[in-house]
């Protein structure tokens, strides 16, 4: 099992990964808050060579902006091209995945048509030759008409989206926040995508069923750390925590000692 972090230093994530210790490295490649098109990234050969050699496992995080569940026009059809355009340039450093949050419809909206939103743009995908990597589909913790905050409505997700083979990634923090008991939770999520490709390790700073999206390092959050490392076992997949930076150096050394 690999474990990493998702590192703030975006131009030499590797320099970054190994400070920390991490096998598997996580960045985003533009603004997170903004609509621009990715830049190329200047170590694009470097990074696609380690993770070609094996030695480092990449992850592209998509901008927090996307939301291709929305019914507004100006927010779906930009999202879907900021996506296509992550996922190309995800490619060239050498990327297993893009993760990509689940989004929302607003308040008085039928969430189903934020379904539908989706399976159009995977269709639309599909039939224009795939994407350049996979798409990660992140579970998220706020939210009543959220696409992927409580499981119920992740089904209903998948069951438009699982025919294009999308991919899933599981965040302890979310889940905990969003209502989500993490007993059991491994197999609850892949009762329902038959997969979880990468697990987004985080504790929380906050209670069960908060909807606050705010992470905390694993020893210092309200979730048992032991739940956490229980987590990882079940999922079998990479791992990434998403932490406070001053602390991820010892959250990865924790979950290595604890998983062997």
């Amino acid at each position: 099992m690999r474990i990493g972090a998702h590192v703030r230093e975006d131009i030499d994530p590797l320099a970054s990964a190994e400070k920390c210790g991490a096998e598997v490295v996580q960045f985003f490649l533009a603004d997170p808050q903004g609509w621009k098109k990715p830049p190329a990234h200047p170590m694009a050969e470097q990074l696609s060579a380690a993770a070609s050699a094996g030695e480092t496992t990449l992850f592209v995080h998509s901008p927090y902006v996307v939301n291709l569940a929305s019914t507004n026009n100006r927010i779906r059809i930009p999202s879907r091209k900021l996506v296509t355009q992550h996922a190309e340039a995800a490619a060239t450093v050498g990327a297993a995945g893009l993760i990509v949050h689940g989004g929302h419809v607003t308040a008085g909206e039928d969430p189903g048509v934020g379904v539908q939103n989706w399976q159009k743009f995977f269709a639309r995908q599909a039939d224009e030759g795939g994407f350049a990597v996979p798409i990660l589909i992140e579970n998220t913790a706020g939210g009543d008409n959220a696409m992927a905050r409580r499981f119920d409505a992740l089904a209903r997700l998948w069951d438009a989206v699982g025919e294009f083979d999308a991919g899933f990634c599981l965040d302890t923090c979310h889940a905990f926040a969003g209502g989500e008991d993490l007993v059991g939770v491994v197999e609850r999520a892949k009762a329902i995508t038959g997969r979880i490709d990468l697990v987004h390790l985080n504790n929380s700073r906050d209670e069960f069923n908060s909807a606050r999206d705010r992470h905390a390092n694993i020893d210092s959050g309200t979730i048992d750390p032991d739940q956490l490392v229980a987590v990882c076992a079940a999922a079998g997949a990479p791992v990434v925590v998403e932490t406070p930076a001053e602390g991820q150096a010892s959250d990865i050394a924790f979950l290595r000692e604890r998983l062997g």
